[in-house]
């Protein structure tokens, strides 16, 4: 399995913020999100391959009792199966971040899904290639069904414009496996102004319509830097 990063650090996003954790980053992903903030492990992928026993053994040394493991894409690995039954038997609560392109019959505690909205899409003028197989991918219908029936899911949709509303309302209308109290809205940004700016807008509209909002402490934490 290709990783680009195993560190500890403190979850910044969603149901879990504040827990401290321990990151697998799996390097590989089948998207390219224009906004993508791990390059290094989607549009420039760097890491190496490790067996699943070197990945536990590096988790194990970080020791925290919260593991994530995302990406990139880790449902494109499939010693991610191996590796997530092997943490949950040795104690560790298990999250998986997923865009909901891809399923694996894996063990987790909590399915993070970022489902791809139309805004994801890089300028075909740029990326043509990717463009077309972006827009192509970002959709998973069949998925993101098997996944809310089978795991426990948190469900964080990236807004970058007020606009941006109306297509979750209609991807959340076209998918009522999706339970509403665990759907989040999280601002589409890097730096901690842009992401205030953004939720000044983003924060009532999901107060209107019994969403979450999901702020992105570990920027205003820590500033955009890897491993954290």
């Amino acid at each position: 399995m290709r990783i680009a990063e195993i560190f500890r650090s403190i979850q910044g996003e969603g149901l879990l913020t504040g827990t401290e954790s321990v990151f697998v980053r799996a390097s590989g992903c089948n998207l390219r999100c224009w906004f993508c903030d791990t390059r290094h492990a989607s549009w420039e992928p760097e890491g190496e391959d490790l067996a699943v026993d070197r990945i536990v053994a590096q988790v194990l040394r970080l020791d925290a009792s919260h593991v994530v493991l995302t990406g990139g894409e880790p449902m494109l690995f499939a010693e991610l199966v191996p590796l997530s039954e092997r943490l949950r038997r040795l104690g560790r609560h298990v999250t998986i971040e997923t865009a909901g392109t891809r399923y694996l019959p894996v063990e987790c505690d909590l399915m993070s899904v970022s489902p791809k909205l139309s805004n994801s899409t890089p300028p075909a003028a740029r990326h043509a290639h990717w463009a077309r197989r972006h827009e192509r991918g970002r959709r998973a219908a069949d998925v993101i069904r098997r996944l809310a029936a089978e795991y426990g899911c948190q469900w964080k949709f990236v807004v970058d414009r007020p606009e941006d509303c109306r297509e979750v309302a209609a991807y959340l209308a076209e998918f009522s496996e999706i339970e509403r109290d665990r759907v989040m809205l999280m601002p589409q940004g890097t730096d901690a102004g842009s992401l205030a700016e953004k939720a000044r807008w983003l924060m009532p509209y999901c107060e209107e319509h019994g969403l979450q909002f999901c702020p992105r402490r570990q920027i205003e934490w820590f500033g955009f830097v890897r491993g954290t």
